[in-house]
Formats: structure tokens, sequence, C-alpha cells
């Protein structure tokens, strides 16, 4: 048993000296069980938030207001798509199947972001989304690109870039909203006013009152705490919504010299957890939907599997 620990602990000090050093973590490196499950949670989480991101925007696609709106749209929903992909497959080299990810969704043991289960009403929704929503995932994912771990920090690195475009169609939805009439800057306004609290809780709680936190810091799979994140995220957008002539909808909203960024009001993280837990206004509604598509897709994916035995039966024979 002395033995079994001391080795242990030999491996330990070894990766967290690869740590410490900056160097990445790859798939076959040895790491510690709590590196992978604190991984697995946070990639799943973050395949499932793009999956299931797709829903709201794709029930406006044939409801744009323009061709032009409806291609954008689409390549954009076609991006978030392919983000998930990148992530599903990274979660992969970690030893678990992307079978095993969609079953602990459906199941409830894994989740994704709460921004996603509050329903897309206008079209200045989908404004808001591309706008506030991926700009706050810029926000996050920008610091993801120096996570320790190599095969999710690389994938970042593409999702970022696309991530920039949705964030200035978005910003483009809106822009256009507020130079329009009376009636568009309602919409964009009450779509801000509904989307803007929900966006700050995506950052997640204050790092204080999260279990994970302590080691993600540790092992390098997080750099920034979420306060940090929220912090940048508010700067850059209270801006933004000035140049267009949007309201922030926070009346405590105020430019705090000392520390050159904005105080702002208190979030209620009351909601936060009811909506993550399962009782935010469209959470069963994602997930039927999710389950549904996942079994009428269940043909495709047993034809893909039949085709690749084939063809590795077919190499194997020559």
């Amino acid at each position: 048993m002395q033995v079994a620990d001391s080795v242990k602990d030999q491996l330990l000090r070894h990766f967290e000296e690869k740590i410490d050093k900056g160097d990445a973590i790859e798939p076959r490196d040895r790491m510690p069980d709590a590196y992978r499950k604190h991984l697995i949670r946070q990639m799943s989480q973050h395949a499932h938030s793009e999956v299931i991101g797709m829903q709201p925007e794709g029930n406006w696609i044939t409801r744009a207001p323009s061709l032009r709106a409806r291609q954008i749209l689409l390549a954009k929903i076609q991006d978030e798509g392919g983000h998930g992909l990148y992530l599903y497959s990274a979660a992969e080299t970690l030893g678990i199947s992307r079978d095993e990810m969609i079953k602990q969704l459906h199941t409830g043991k894994a989740k994704y972001s709460n921004i996603f289960n509050y329903p897309a009403l206008t079209w200045a929704d989908i404004g808001a989304i591309g706008w506030l929503v991926d700009g706050a995932a810029i926000v996050n994912q920008v610091s993801l690109q120096r996570t320790s771990y190599g095969p999710y920090s690389r994938a970042m690195v593409r999702i970022c870039k696309e991530e920039s475009f949705h964030q200035r169609q978005g910003y483009e939805i809106m822009a256009r909203m507020m130079a329009g009439t009376a009636d568009q800057r309602a919409m964009a306004q009450d779509a801000m006013n509904r989307w803007w609290w929900p966006s700050l809780m995506m950052f997640g709680p204050h790092d204080s009152d999260s279990p994970h936190s302590g080691d993600a810091f540790r092992w390098k799979i997080k750099r920034h705490s979420n306060d940090e994140l929220r912090q940048k995220f508010i700067d850059k957008t209270v801006q933004q919504a000035e140049v267009i002539g949007l309201t922030i909808p926070d009346q405590d909203l105020k430019w705090n010299e000392a520390k050159r960024g904005y105080d702002h009001g208190t979030i209620n993280w009351e909601e936060f957890y009811q909506v993550i837990g399962g009782n935010g206004p469209c959470n069963q509604q994602r997930m039927d939907h999710h389950k549904q598509v996942h079994e009428e897709g269940a043909w495709v994916r047993e034809a893909a599997a039949a085709y690749a035995k084939k063809k590795q039966e077919k190499l194997l024979n020559h």
C-alpha cells in the first residue's frame, strides 16, 4: 500500500511540475483522476451548450426578415454544431464516449449553460443572443485558449474566431434596429432588458461559492475568476451599448474610477440556480427536443458505424 501511494504521489508531482512549467497536458500523459473528471464535466457541458444553443436560433430560420439574414443565421447555427463536434471529440480523448456524454445530458447528470433555457421571442432576441450571449462566451473562451489540456485549448482557437463573427452579426442586428422605427427600437431595448442579466449569469457564481474552482486554478484549467471575466464583459459591452443608444437595465451601474471599470447591481443567483436546476422557462422544451432529434437520428449513426466497420474489414482483408 505504501509503495502504491509513493508511486501515486510521484506521478502527481510530475504532473504538477508540467503544469507549473506551462506545458500542455496531452491525452496520453498521466493525469490525476480528479483532473480528468473535471475536464470531462466542463468540456461535455460546453459541448452540450453549443448544441442546445442551436435551438432558440433555429426557431427563427424561416422567420428571418431577409434572405441575407437567413443565410447568416444558418451559417451561425452550422458553426455551433461544429463547435459541439470539436468539443465532444476533444472530451473523447479523456476516455469517455460521446454516447455516454449524451446519456448524461438526457438523464440530467450533465448540465448545459443556463442561458439557453430562455425563449427567443422576437428577431431582436437573435441580435441579443449573438451580441450578448456569444460576447460573454468569447470572453470566457479566449481565456480557455490557455487552458492546460491541449485538445481543449486547441479547439478554443478556432471556436473563438467563429464566435467573433457571431458577436458581430448580433451587434449588427441590434444596431440596425436602433437605427429603425420607434417600434424596432423598443423591440431591441426589450430584448436587451431580458437578456442582460442571464448573460451575466453565464460566467457562473463567485468562485468562492463554486466547489470546482480550487482545483481548476491549481491545475490551470482556469486562468481567471468568474468575477474577473464578468467584469471584462461588462466594461466592454456597456460602451458598445452606448454607441447604438441602448440602455443597460441596471440602475446601479456606474463607472468606478478607482478600479477603471463599472460597478453593477446584484445578480439574482436564486434565478440562476432555479434555471440550472431545471425550472427555467424552456428547460423541458429544450431537452424534449434534443431527445426527439437524437432518437430520429439513430439510423444515421447506425449507418455511419456500419460503413466504418465495413471499410475497416476491407482494409484488413487487403
